[in-house]
């Protein structure tokens, strides 16, 4: 059996010019799980008829496997034959029954697509596996990087046969350079300073936005417009009583309409694309590259308009599911429905402001324009730091006024930013009484919809810790020299506010009761629905504030990398195996003392092999950390895409965010299949290391450091170097550990 070689170099299959890409599938629902589908024929599958060169089949689900791989322009004639290799042995294989498979000219000889017979035990038992078997025969330019990815690779895995679950317990870590000093150094001596540090010592209200409607007035006590004090002294007095909340209140501003603006009824945003005769100018842009939907006014329907403009605000910077629910709200939903208010209620100490700032967080990340807006942050630019507990009683009218100014304050700003283009406003205070809520909810009538965020803790301890945590960051008590006098203050403070208190019973709501933990605990949900306020609920059941070290490191160095290449599935250069051992003894003795973390890798084998020197945790592979797909470009040199495909180079170096490579994904992609990934990492109690790859990590890191999605693309991630991002009751901090230069 051999392989006619072409005559013609450009490759004409058939009178079509290109190359062929062949898709085999393999296909049996009570196949024995011991062996495993085999390819092997003539050049370029094994380049032998010898078996144990034959290439294995990857698994697609339970009862199928499938391999591709790309016809070179010399050979097209192909003849190959499927076989059944033992998993767990080194037994014989079983070569399919007939005669070889054999594809000329891009076309199957007759008869050549039937199924697979198996004679596994002598005449006994036959094994029967349907065949699919598909060619396409496209561009050069389409297949060069898969079939350059397949003749770099050709050597077979080393890391095949790993299951995606796996814990090593036995010390097989080895020594370096033949000394096991290593594991004696001290850690710091890693340390190199992040090039944006992540501010997590902060007091994560002094995070929340800005109040725009004070930045016109005097942020000290005195208020000029009326000539007297509003700052209370210790004993909860005013120098002058607060006028008529109404005359505080300053108006939404209103928007300037641009010429040349079109409106985006979705978020009510404005996008700077020319408004056309006979249209509503509704505008949808995917986030992706794709072109924009516009509804015609007469007809009802939906063409193209292929202008693209990149700077449209149109949707969320968004892809996927998001987009469809945006669309879908705007669509079907009230208008007010496109805009979202998550108004906390709670009292004071129990992670509020915190459970804020990480939904604020996320859903940034997840592409919606989102904004904190915490009321304390007001009224201390409004009224100074220097308020009593006496401040807060309920039975202090003139306090009750000014709080309830603040509040007002506070929701118009976010009301107006919402009118701006702002899709998700997290209103940040106690709201503890109906006539609070009821006085929102009355503001925010037919410009956005309200869910109450109810916040409940009844564990003493965490309570005690958070009121600790306040009186050291608070600005309400950095003038409190005191801290026993400061705790014995905010304990009244609390007591006034417990007198006062009223559940929520009204609306829509979300009750989380001692979630603060992430030790079970119960959420009450009443009235939600949508797409982004069940996003909310799912990613509240699955947060808490319990301190962990989460580790993200890119793979070793792998042979891709040393030659410039993009995607494949490279194994380590040497350099990438010296970076496995140093993370190896880097982990041992960063996490002694955690034998309940996790080693997290893609299902590629240089993130595999990068954690394979580390024992005794256990292993988990998924296929969300895999590197962005570049598609067509998959195994090229960016010089070579941009000598060959001029015009996808220059479209990825306009917008990196959005581009999306031919076949493949964009970083909006990729984010968008990280959540999950998010969501376990929030749930985790325990510390994990990420071995993955420099685009997956760019956008984990972006939602830890709360980066805006356009900076995504440009995060650095250098090769070798550990990025610790420690979660806890006080925020996000980062550290970072280069092992190698």
């Amino acid at each position: 059996m051999g392989t006619g070689a072409s005559k013609n170099s450009d490759c004409s299959h058939g009178g079509r010019e290109g190359q062929l890409y062949v898709a085999l599938k393999m296909e049996n629902f009570n196949v024995r799980g011991d062996l495993i589908p085999h390819v092997y024929g003539s050049v370029p599958i094994t380049g032998s008829w010898d078996s144990a060169k034959a290439l294995s089949m990857a698994r697609e689900s339970a009862s199928s496997w499938e391999l591709s791989f790309v016809v070179p322009h010399n050979h097209e004639t192909l003849d190959f034959k499927f076989l059944l290799k033992p998993k767990f042995s080194s037994g014989p294989c079983v070569v399919e029954e007939g005669k070889s498979r054999l594809l000329t000219g891009g076309s199957l000889e007759e008869g050549d697509s039937r199924p697979a017979l198996f004679k596994v035990s002598g005449d006994e038992e036959v094994l029967e596996f349907r065949v699919f078997i598909k060619v396409d025969i496209l561009s050069p330019f389409d297949l060069a990087a898969s079939w350059r990815s397949y003749q770099e690779n050709i050597e077979p895995s080393r890391v095949r046969g790993i299951p995606d679950v796996s814990i090593n317990v036995a010390s097989e870590m080895g020594v370096e350079n033949g000394s096991p000093s290593t594991l004696e150094l001290d850690l710091e001596h890693y340390v190199v300073p992040a090039p944006s540090p992540i501010t997590g010592a902060v007091y994560a209200a002094n995070l929340a936005a800005t109040p725009r409607s004070l930045s016109s007035r005097n942020f000290s006590k005195y208020d000029a417009s009326t000539g007297g004090s509003y700052g209370l002294s210790k004993a909860g007095g005013y120098s002058n009583s607060c006028k008529d909340m109404d005359n505080f209140v300053a108006d939404p501003p209103k928007l300037l309409q641009v010429p040349g603006m079109v409106e985006s009824k979705s978020v009510d945003t404005f996008s700077p694309v020319p408004k056309q005769d006979g249209q509503l100018g509704l505008f949808v842009d995917r986030g992706v590259g794709s072109p924009r939907l516009v509804k015609s006014a007469s007809a009802g329907t939906f063409t193209f308009d292929l202008k693209l403009d990149s700077e449209t605000k149109g949707m969320p910077a968004a892809a996927g599911a998001v987009a469809a629910a945006a669309v879908a709200d705007q669509m079907l939903g009230p208008k007010e429905d496109s805009r979202l208010a998550i108004v906390l209620v709670g009292l004071p100490a129990r992670g509020k402001t915190f459970t804020a700032a990480k939904l604020t967080r996320y859903l940034r990340w997840l592409g919606h324009e989102t904004k904190h807006f915490n009321v304390g942050k007001y009224r201390r630019l409004k009224l100074g730091t220097n308020q009593s507990a006496d401040f807060f009683r309920g039975d202090n009218p003139e306090g009750m006024e000014a709080r309830n100014e603040v509040a007002a304050l506070a929701m118009d700003d976010m009301i107006a930013w919402m009118q701006e283009g702002g899709q998700v406003g997290i209103f940040d205070a106690t709201n503890c009484s109906r006539n609070r809520r009821n006085m929102l909810m009355k503001m925010s009538e037919g410009k956005c919809k309200i869910i109450f965020l109810e916040t409940i803790c009844n564990d003493e301890r965490i309570i005690e810790r958070n009121i600790r945590l306040k009186i050291q960051q608070s600005p309400d008590y950095a003038e409190e020299p005191d801290f026993e006098a400061g705790m014995r203050d905010f304990k009244e403070r609390l007591a006034n506010y417990e007198k006062v208190y009223e559940p929520v019973e009204e609306g829509s709501y979300i009750k989380m009761i001692d979630m603060t933990s992430g030790q079970g605990g119960q959420i009450q949900v009443n009235n939600i629905g949508g797409y982004l306020p069940g996003r909310i609920v799912f990613f509240l059941v699955n947060t808490h504030l319990t301190p962990r070290p989460i580790l993200l490191t890119r793979h070793g160095e792998s042979r891709s990398n040393v030659r410039g290449r993009i995607g494949g599935d490279a194994v380590l250069s040497e350099a990438g195996e010296l970076y496995a051992k140093k993370l190896a003894n880097f982990v041992e003795k960063r996490l002694k003392s955690e034998r309940t973390a996790s080693i997290w890798t893609s299902t590629l084998q240089r993130t595999i092999l990068t954690a394979s020197p580390i024992v005794g945790f256990p292993k988990i592979q998924w296929r969300a950390l895999e590197e962005i797909n570049a598609g067509v470009c998959d195994g090229m040199t960016y010089e070579e895409i941009k000598k060959n495909m001029p015009e996808e180079y220059e479209s990825r170096k306009k917008d990196k965010l959005r581009y999306r490579y031919p076949r493949g994904e964009s970083y909006l992609d990729v984010i968008q299949r990280l959540e999950p990934v998010i969501i376990e990492l929030e749930r985790q109690r325990a510390p994990v290391v990420v071995i993955s790859h420099q685009a997956v990590l760019r956008a984990l890191y972006a939602y830890f450091a709360d980066r805006p999605l356009k900076e995504v693309p440009h995060i650095e991630v250098p090769l070798h170097t550990i990025i610790e991002i420690q979660m806890g009751v006080t925020g996000v901090q980062e550290k970072r550990y280069k092992l190698m230069d």
